[in-house]
């Protein structure tokens, strides 16, 4: 008996060809767009939460298998590839012009995200990435922390305002929100 074939996004053969391109052209490894990070719900905010950069991000999802996002984060538009993983996976940013952008994001499925960031830097060079996501999402509120191995990750020991680790909880992740019936 022959084994099923695995059913390919019809963006399949494009992400491969945009991989190949970007590893070629810039000399790069696939270890160097290796995301790590770990996830956390919020059990309150931070004291001097508006003395932080903040971002104002909106993004909506082209394929969620792989994943396949635009974002726009202030005037910057970024075209995001990922691959499977929940703590480590590939990511690959390409940047966007607004017209490119605008073009896509007609072509965009399910709910359409949008969220305010808070850039808090914490001990050893991290930082924290605060989401306060605006309606249908909110009150939801996720910390991200990326670092630069799992080690680093698995010992990371979060501040008291943290809640639950959901860094394995696909529900948290945005593609999976945009997904969702509302």
């Amino acid at each position: 008996m022959m084994p099923e074939a695995k059913t390919l996004s019809p963006y399949e053969p494009a992400y491969k060809r945009i991989k190949g391109f970007v590893l070629r052209r810039h000399h790069i490894t696939k270890e160097d767009f290796m995301e790590i990070e770990r996830k956390f719900l919020i059990k309150e905010l931070p004291q001097n939460l508006d003395t932080y950069p903040c971002h104002i991000i909106e993004q909506g999802y082209l394929c969620t298998e792989p994943v396949m996002r635009i974002r726009r984060q202030d005037n910057d538009y970024i075209f995001t590839w990922k691959g499977s993983g929940m703590m480590s996976r590939e990511e690959y940013n390409l940047p966007l012009n607004e017209t490119a952008y605008l073009h896509l994001k007609e072509k965009t499925d399910g709910n359409f995200i949008s969220k305010k960031r808070y850039v808090i830097p914490i001990e050893n060079g991290l930082k924290i990435e605060l989401d306060i996501f605006d309606a249908p999402f909110a009150p939801l509120m996720l910390a991200e922390v990326e670092f630069p191995s799992e080690e680093q990750a698995n010992a990371f020991v979060p501040p008291a305002w943290f809640g639950e680790d959901v860094t394995f909880d696909g529900r948290y992740h945005n593609s999976y929100l945009s997904t969702v019936k509302l």
